[in-house]
């Protein structure tokens, strides 16, 4: 008798409880999904929220021993994590900050062991847990940090995929972050990722200059001139195809993009809002260069939706659809000697 093999193990974790992560979770396990789907969420929110929904949900316990095999619509493993406080929908509570970075915390020890295949997180609000007094400036970050892994932001929507240089930073202290250490480190994981676990065999990356009109020449800026183009050269020197650096605001042009499997831009709003325009509401944020597979919503916790029964739940569904395809992937690189570096290494 044969046997059904294992479903991949994706971990799923609820974000703030008072946005509206619980009701995008309670909508993702409606679907037909064929993923064992493990919500790291306090068990007693998604089932009320499922109630306040209409939407049936049969919650079971995880065990990492016991492999599902099949999943039908509506099932859901929970992996409990307690509220340290009860929650209105809508209103943050700084108790349960505590609670948020309990979900990370678990959902990457899971993910680096090996029990998880994926990780795909809900929205969380940087500001309350900063508020708790824990300094934390998003996701990526944090997973980052966990893993001991230089890694890279990057949207992916429509065919079309913006990674960043730099993410969570004002911007005046953009041009500064952007070394050519870093940029050799972001381009490198970027072009890694993309033949990996995008399966691009040889990717064509559009690099943007930093300044108006990609410096001119010198004439607005000389970060192109003194650090981009150099690292440029030295990394198609080594094989890589990179265009640019590229004038932003042409950049985007749909015929230039078609020459393109992704664009790599130096600051968070100089790329995101071209891709957010094209995909908002099913475009992925995706974290390149973790040893394991991380997708997440393109939006915030929706305070002001919390409750109402109105959230959308295309951006979650959509990152686990591309989680999915991605776990495929993930030991490819064990497979490429391009790939041999370890954490923190640039090569």
């Amino acid at each position: 008798m044969t046997t059904s093999p294992a479903l991949p193990c994706i971990a799923v974790t609820a974000g703030e409880p008072a946005g509206i992560g619980p009701e995008l979770l309670v909508r993702l396990a409606a679907t037909g999904i064929a993923a064992d789907l493990v919500a790291l969420a306090a068990p007693e929110q998604l089932t009320a929220t499922a109630e306040s929904l209409g939407v049936p949900l049969r919650l079971q316990p995880y065990e990492r021993s016991a492999a599902q095999r099949t999943r039908r619509a509506g099932e859901l493993r929970v992996l409990p994590v307690p509220l340290r406080r009860p929650v209105t929908p809508g209103t943050l509570d700084v108790a349960n900050a505590a609670h948020v970075l309990e979900m990370l915390g678990l959902a990457a020890e899971g993910a680096e062991s090996g029990a998880f295949a994926a990780i795909v997180t809900a929205p969380v609000h940087k500001g309350i847990i900063n508020d708790a007094g824990v300094a934390f400036s998003g996701h990526t970050e944090f997973f980052a940090e966990h893993a001991g892994r230089d890694v890279a932001m990057m949207l992916v929507a429509d065919g079309l995929r913006v990674a960043l240089a730099t993410t969570h930073l004002p911007l005046a202290a953009v041009p500064a972050a952007i070394t050519p250490a870093v940029l050799e480190k972001i381009v490198r994981i970027l072009e890694r990722d993309l033949r990996v676990r995008f399966a691009i065999a040889q990717p064509a990356i559009a690099v943007l200059g930093l300044n108006p009109h990609a410096g001119e020449g010198g004439h607005l800026g000389r970060e192109e001139i003194e650090t981009i183009v150099p690292v440029l050269d030295r990394l198609r020197a080594r094989g890589l195809r990179l265009i640019g650096p590229l004038p932003a605001d042409t950049a985007f042009v749909p015929d230039r993009l078609a020459g393109y499997d992704a664009v790599l831009a130096m600051y968070h709003d100089q790329g995101l809002p071209v891709l957010k325009h094209v995909g908002f509401g099913h475009a992925v944020n995706v974290t390149l260069g973790l040893p394991y597979v991380r997708t997440s919503v393109d939006h915030g916790t929706a305070l002001d939706l919390a409750g109402s029964g109105r959230a959308d739940a295309g951006s979650l569904i959509a990152a686990t659809r591309l989680a999915l395809t991605l776990v495929g992937r993930q030991d490819a690189s064990l497979r490429d000697p391009r790939d041999a570096a370890g954490p923190h290494e640039a090569r």
